[in-house]
């Protein structure tokens, strides 16, 4: 199940709901755990699979390719940069902030003009539970002993929809 929590946005007055996270992130050891229980791959396989894969797809996107991962979706970097005027003053080493990976979540079923598409990643019929904090001190919402750290799914507090 997911939680979400009432957040307000004073600029437009309104309410809206806000997804947010409990606990602490999982660590890729349980999801090696998880999948190589759902398959036939050792625990030890998949966490060495895992390990490598950051710096596989790190390679890759240095040589200005994207990485597709089926059922997951798309990587590639993008560029903070600060634009200049004139085309004379362009300094890609001085105009460049920073480097970011952008994920595009894999998008399946129609793709054309009326059509529906849903992402491989939000599943159909999410159950969505108004966030109690009692919950999470007791251990009441499935979260790990010692879990404490939520936050609103975005960090910027801003209405999504407006």
């Amino acid at each position: 199940m997911a939680f979400y929590k009432k957040q307000h946005n004073k600029k437009f007055g309104v309410w809206y709901p806000s997804a947010i996270t409990v606990g602490q992130p999982v660590p890729t050891k349980k999801v090696a755990q998880r999948l190589s229980a759902m398959c036939t791959v050792t625990y030890a396989d998949v966490m060495a699979v895992l390990g490598e894969l950051p710096g596989v797809m790190a390679e890759l996107m240095a040589q200005g390719k994207s990485v597709r991962l089926e059922g997951l979706g798309t990587f590639r970097y993008t560029l903070s940069a600060k634009g200049v005027s004139n085309e004379t003053d362009f300094d890609f080493q001085k105009q460049l902030r920073a480097v970011r990976v952008q994920f595009v979540p894999q998008r399946e079923g129609l793709m054309t003009k009326g059509g529906t598409a849903t992402r491989g990643l939000v599943p159909t019929g999410i159950e969505w539970l108004a966030y109690d904090p009692s919950l999470e001190a007791s251990g009441g919402n499935g979260s790990e002993p010692g879990d404490s750290e939520t936050g609103d799914g975005d960090g910027d507090g801003e209405d999504p929809l407006g």
